[in-house]
């Protein structure tokens, strides 16, 4: 984490304190007080919910929680491209959908200014993977496994 400047550092709080008052202020009053919701739709607020609740610990660990900032990022990229683009350039955006395609245009903007691009790549993309099963054992040279000395007295 040393190669990443206190200043990088200090943005990536003000990007998760964002998320966190953002989403605060427009997801959670709607989980406190549900009313008559969708079934996609209480899904989509437990989900922005949790979201708004991580980005609090990225105030803290902000290096450790980049994984829901790229997160932030490519639902956001998904959105605009699969549901937004093309009723934009058509000129057929309802209100809400406006609303939430220039909300998903400032995350799109923002995140990638504030995420250090180079951690990343060598943290996430470079790096070896984690294991898939258990740790292999060291091999064992003859005469080492205390059973096979004890049948062999």
């Amino acid at each position: 984490m040393s190669d990443v400047s206190t200043f990088r550092l200090y943005l990536l709080r003000a990007m998760y304190l964002l998320m966190a008052v953002g989403l605060g202020i427009t997801i959670w009053p709607g989980i406190l007080a549900p009313g008559n919701v969708s079934h996609m739709g209480s899904v989509v607020r437990s989900l922005l919910g949790a979201l708004a609740l991580m980005s609090l610990w990225g105030l803290r660990y902000p290096m450790r929680m980049l994984p829901i900032l790229l997160f932030e990022f490519t639902w956001k990229v998904i959105w605009v491209v699969a549901f937004g683009l093309g009723p934009w350039l058509s000129g057929n955006l309802d209100q809400g959908r406006t609303e939430t395609f220039f909300e998903c245009l400032m995350g799109i903007v923002l995140v990638p200014i504030v995420v250090p691009w180079g951690y990343v790549l060598r943290n996430y993309v470079r790096s070896p993977g984690d294991r898939w099963g258990t740790a292999a054992a060291p091999p064992r040279s003859q005469g080492s496994d205390p059973q096979q000395s004890e049948s062999e007295a």
